[in-house]
């Protein structure tokens, strides 16, 4: 039986990736070494960041004047060092999940935040629209896509101070004017790469600019001028990416990855509105993610919960379980994640209603 991946994080990462790290690990670029056990400071290990680098800048169009990092402590570290590099006495955040959040919480530490909207009291079931944004904050803070409730911003906003984004569940899931961006982020565990490795592309004139002192590791000039290599980076994961950039740009780039995963949503949303038996939790269809499509059993078939996922399970649905401060379930539909998979969720879902709608 086939497994369905729709695991939310870590998640599935295509078959070019898996099998060309599969091979480094056992031989890496010839040198009869594991990637896991050469230097990072070997001729062909710089040579993988410096591809990794050039092909994120290539699929993104990133433009002159931005630097790409990859680094440690998953974008949860970024929730404090992007306040300690860019905040002077205030910032801006909108609220929009769990991890929008969290990252306003630590932001806390360093000034004044000011939380321009939330979607918090109804369970972050919709992005908040029609909010002022202070003309006076360091920065505006958003997350692009929420993994746990569903709600996805397709679009760059224009603003006129600097932009920050999480984008750690839909980076090159469609194309992205990186001139309306100050600073973009994410773990790599979604839409690039294993769990380990986080990236950050910034702007390099936003830095330098507040008084206080920063920590070394915490500070992103450190890492510009160390070409990700201040500290031992974490290597299997920066390998895996740039395989996952290798495939992105051989099926066609980040506007084929945004077609294709317009056509899955399309598939799976229309199955959710047209199946009885099930309803989506996002309020507004202009807000739900084509990344994370949340949905749960209909009033009437709420007791079928436990069933539904137990026949899913045995269909070989992997990882639709939903996150526990929701409910439900969660199909994550990640670039990797081939339509057949979508077809095959579908296909499940229209034969358990057979089973129980008459």
């Amino acid at each position: 039986m086939k497994v369905h991946n729709f695991s939310a994080g870590p998640s599935i990462l295509p078959d070019f990736t898996v099998e060309k790290t599969a091979e480094a690990i056992t031989n890496f670029a010839g040198t009869g070494l594991s990637v896991m056990e050469v230097s990072h400071r070997s001729k062909e290990f710089v040579a993988v960041m410096d591809e990794a680098i050039a092909l994120f800048k290539e699929l993104l169009n990133i433009p002159e004047g931005y630097s790409v990092l990859f680094l440690g402590g998953g974008a949860s570290t970024q929730f404090c060092m992007i306040p300690y590099n860019l905040m002077g006495k205030k910032s801006a955040y909108l609220n929009t999940g769990a991890w929008a959040n969290k990252a306003q919480k630590e932001a806390k530490l360093f000034g004044e935040v000011v939380e321009v909207a939330s979607s918090k009291d109804t369970v972050y079931n919709y992005l908040p629209k029609g909010y002022e944004i202070p003309a006076d904050a360091d920065y505006f803070h958003i997350t692009t896509n929420n993994t746990i409730y569903g709600t996805e911003i397709k679009e760059d906003l224009d603003i006129n101070i600097p932009l920050v984004a999480d984008m750690s569940s839909d980076i090159f899931s469609r194309p992205v004017d990186v001139s309306k961006y100050a600073l973009i982020y994410g773990g790599a565990q979604k839409n690039l790469a294993p769990a380990g490795v986080t990236f950050v592309i910034v702007k390099d004139e936003i830095l330098g600019k507040v008084d206080r002192q920063i920590p070394t590791m915490l500070d992103y000039r450190t890492h510009i001028k160390g070409v990700s290599m201040f500290n031992t980076p974490p290597v299997v994961p920066v390998f895996a990416a740039l395989q996952t950039l290798k495939w992105i740009k051989e099926k066609g780039g980040v506007a084929a990855m945004q077609k294709l995963n317009q056509e899955k949503a399309a598939v799976l949303y229309d199955e959710i509105d047209r199946n009885p038996m099930f309803k989506g939790t996002v309020l507004n269809k202009e807000d739900r993610s084509l990344m994370n499509i949340c949905f749960v059993m209909s009033d009437e078939y709420k007791e079928l919960e436990k069933d539904f996922l137990e026949f899913a399970t045995s269909k070989g649905m992997s990882g639709i379980k939903g996150h526990r401060s929701v409910g439900g379930f969660r199909a994550s539909t990640y670039n990797a994640l081939p339509k057949e998979s979508v077809q095959a969720l579908v296909d499940c879902m229209k034969e358990f209603e057979a089973k129980h709608v008459k």
